[in-house]
């Protein structure tokens, strides 16, 4: 069996290096932030070549002419745009919205969006419907709510074929119930919406406190051709703490890693987190020295033996092995 080979480039959300803000501090922890000016930050650390860009742009100066400006200046592209579509403007949904002027307009903003992405040579476009689903029991009809989410992925996939639309999934936050929770009602909906350019994003830390294991679902999509991208971070399992990665899971950070070498996955490893209380750029440096290690390990382990203790289903051969090598790495500092 060959060795597998992973991507040693990265990217991030640029949210991460803006202000964040929580339901406590409403004013932010630091000051304000503009898109630009986060762009600069982004740039502080090696490694990093492309961005995940919130549209519309937000923060003081951030105007088209000034995030471009910022990106040439720092030779960082937009790698995704994720219009938002889950802000208090479609607090009672999205696509889902019970008033079809709400729904229109959150279409419209995917479609400006999208020709925006078009226009910068995004890879993708990231949809990320938060206030798509419900909150009580016997709120909404859910034939009624998956109807219309199916048709507003739909539609915006019929209307620009020459992107790829990448549906990130969550179990809940802002809603108690997400219509997109997981990967397989994902992937089913994705059937539902019959259009070749729609697929999946895993975010690690959302397959985690979804109950689910990251690399079962990254295999599901995998074997469907959906995977379109991954974001990396990690959790407590109870909530989406969008911690640096492997702080907590390292070994299920360490087997997903290794799914998606084993996939021949080529493509930059996405940061997407939120350093509430941490430096932004260090806890970047943090994530990237910390996957460079784990690919690193990723690519050491053999890929043979892992098979056949696999196949055999043999847990403790199993975790023999990445303890070994995992251990090994960490003793030498490599």
């Amino acid at each position: 069996m060959s060795k597998p080979v992973a991507s040693r480039r990265f990217s991030a959300g640029i949210w991460m290096f803006g202000q964040l803000v929580d339901r406590f501090a409403t004013d932010g922890y630091g000051p304000p932030v503009g898109m630009p000016d986060a762009v600069r930050v982004a740039a502080k650390v090696a490694g990093i070549e492309s961005l995940d860009l919130n549209y519309p742009f937000w923060g003081p100066g951030a105007s088209l002419a000034a995030v471009r400006a910022a990106l040439d200046e720092t030779g960082l592209r937009a790698q995704a745009l994720t219009p938002e579509i889950y802000t208090r403007e479609f607090s009672k949904g999205a696509f889902t919205n019970p008033d079809p002027k709400v729904r229109q307009k959150a279409l419209d903003l995917v479609m400006a969006a999208s020709e925006l992405g078009m226009e910068l040579g995004v890879d993708y476009m990231k949809l990320w419907p938060g206030q798509d689903g419900f909150d009580y029991p016997l709120q909404a009809d859910p034939r009624r709510l998956w109807e219309l989410s199916v048709d507003g992925v739909r539609r915006v996939a019929e209307a620009y074929p020459t992107l790829s639309f990448a549906v990130e999934y969550k179990p809940k936050e802002p809603r108690t119930h997400m219509l997109f929770s997981s990967a397989a009602r994902t992937l089913l909906a994705i059937e539902d919406v019959g259009r070749d350019n729609v697929g999946v994003l895993i975010d690690f830390g959302h397959s985690m406190y979804g109950a689910e294991s990251p690399a079962a679902s990254v295999e599901l999509c995998l074997s469907r051709g959906k995977l379109i991208d991954v974001d990396l971070n990690d959790n407590f399992r109870s909530w989406d703490d969008d911690l640096t990665v492997g702080s907590v899971h390292i070994v299920e950070t360490l087997e997903f890693l290794i799914s998606l070498t084993r996939a021949g996955w080529d493509r930059p490893w996405k940061l997407d987190q939120f350093p509430f209380r941490e430096d932004p750029v260090e806890a970047a440096r943090a994530s990237i020295t910390m996957l460079s290690r784990l690919l690193d390990i990723a690519e050491s382990i053999d890929a043979t033996q892992l098979a056949n203790v696999q196949e055999a289903q043999d847990a403790l051969a199993a975790q023999a092995l990445v303890f070994d090598v995992l251990f090994s790495h960490w003793k030498h500092g490599k």
